[in-house]
């Protein structure tokens, strides 16, 4: 999975597997969660989206089964990407 940075208030990064539909989300606090049965458009969406905190709320959470990771990811090993 490629993380990459999002310009984003509540998240820090986020990472896609398209072969087993997880979404992997770091929240701005350090939290890693894992989404599972995501959409590949869900990702793409979320990606686009020009607020992702609101689109994380209005179409993510709550809606897929979810595990949160002890994973925590350094700056260095993120690619920035801007919306």
């Amino acid at each position: 999975m490629q993380r990459a940075f999002v310009q984003s208030t509540t998240l820090q990064s986020a990472a896609y597997d398209p072969k087993s539909a997880v979404l992997e989300l770091q929240f701005r606090n350090g939290a890693v969660y894992r989404y599972f049965l995501v959409p590949q458009r869900v990702y793409r969406d979320l990606m686009g989206a020009s607020s992702k905190g609101a689109y994380f709320n209005q179409n993510i959470r709550g809606r897929y089964p979810y595990q949160r990771t002890s994973i925590h990811f350094r700056h260095s090993s993120l690619t920035a990407l801007s919306s």
